[in-house]
This record gives structure tokens, C-alpha cells and sequence, in this order.
């Protein structure tokens, strides 16, 4: 069965459901001009989409995409496997590819020309926990870049990044806490935002940007 996304009509329920289940979270939506995910990532494929997140993995967003920009010049113009696994390394490091990252997006481009890395249509059919341990099996693909795939490019409502850096750091500044919880104590805090829990990561993002 095909997932609910967010740009449906979904969007507004979440919205409203969050502002009754939290009221420190309502004032931000309402301080907030634009609304969540109306600017979904757009991919051409599970490819595309996992390597934009490896090549992001703990950058700032200018920093990150200066050297996506980078990394898609060095190969031509765009993310292409069979040009990457063709590309010296010398090459990939001197776009600023950290090594780890550099072994991480070959090992992307092998399951992909093996023909291993799972179609979009084929990732609709799986639930959260399913796609996540399908594509932690890739080098670099971690919880935390499964999960960004989930929001960003599949259109998961539910989703929980409890793993993200800015989504902990927007809640302690929206509840006024210290110190900041940690991925695992921070779990738990999701619960009263489901099934919209994407919606209150995003928010938890930009309560980083207003509160700090």
C-alpha cells in the first residue's frame, strides 16, 4: 500500500493537530512564514537521493552544497554511478570529499550498477523500519540519512529524527532545557507529535534559526 505523503492534504491536518498538542509549538508555527516541506527535495532517483545526503552528512547547508556543486562538476554535471566508480579518487578528494564520504558514495554506485539499490516505487511499498534497514547495509547510509531520505524524498508524515543534531538543539530551545537531550532519552519526546512527526522536526529546525 502506498504511504501517505506530505504535500497532500495531510499538511494541514498536521499542522492543527500539532497546535493542539502542544502549545509552545503552536506559537512557533504561527511565528513561522512559511509552511513545512513546501519545497520538497526532487530526485531522479534512490541514487540521486542518497548521495545528495551522504555528501551533506555533518555540513552546514552553503558548505554542503558548494561541494555537491563540486562533486556533480567533477562527474559531468550530475551524480552518475558507473562515472563515479570510473573517477580517480585524486579527483574526488580535490572536490572535498572527506575519504569516508568518497568510499561511501563508490559503494553507493556499485549497489547501483549492481542493480541492488531499491527503486522509489519499490520503497513505497516498505514501511519507515523497512526501508531504513534495507539501505543501512551501504557504506555512510547510517539511521539518520535514511531517515532524511524518508522526510525529503519519499514524503514520510511520521518520521522521528531523534539522531539529528538541529532537531534535538530546536526542542531544547522550544522547552527551554538543559542540557539538550540526547538521541536516546530524545525518543521518546516524539510521541505526542505522532503521526506528524516530520512536521514537528521541521519546526524543531526552525525554532534553531529564531530561538537561538
Amino acid at each position: 500500500m502506498a504511504q501517505k505523503q506530505l504535500h497532500s492534504a495531510v499538511s494541514e491536518d498536521a499542522l492543527n493537530a500539532l497546535k493542539l498538542a502542544d502549545q509552545d509549538l503552536a506559537r512557533l508555527i504561527d511565528q513561522v512564514p512559511s509552511r513545512p516541506f513546501v519545497e520538497i527535495a526532487s530526485y531522479e532517483s534512490t541514487f540521486h537521493a542518497l548521495g545528495r545526503s551522504i555528501v551533506y552528512q555533518q555540513l552546514a547547508g552553503k558548505a554542503a552544497a558548494t561541494i555537491y556543486g563540486r562533486v556533480k562538476s567533477c562527474l559531468g554535471g550530475r551524480l552518475d554511478a558507473e562515472r563515479l566508480l570510473a573517477t580517480a579518487p585524486s579527483e574526488l578528494r580535490a572536490a572535498g570529499l572527506s575519504n569516508n564520504k568518497m568510499l561511501a558514495l563508490q559503494d553507493l554506485a556499485t549497489w547501483q550498477t549492481q542493480g541492488r539499490l531499491p527503486s522509489r516505487i519499490a520503497l513505497d511499498a516498505m514501511d519507515d523500519e523497512q526501508v531504513i534497514a534495507k539501505l543501512v547495509g551501504i557504506r555512510g547510509v547510517g539511521r539518520w540519512t535514511a531517515q532524511m531520505l524518508l522526510m525529503f524524498w519519499l514524503q514520510r508524515p511520521d518520521v522521528w529524527p531523534a539522531g539529528d543534531f538541529g532537531v534535538r538543539k530546536g526542542y531544547a530551545l522550544l522547552k527551554r532545557l538543559e542540557p539538550m537531550p540526547d538521541a536516546k532519552s530524545f525518543i521518546p519526546m516524539g510521541n505526542d507529535y505522532r503521526p506528524y512527526r516530520s512536521f514537528a522536526a521541521w519546526y524543531m529546525w526552525r525554532a534553531t534559526e529564531l530561538l537561538d
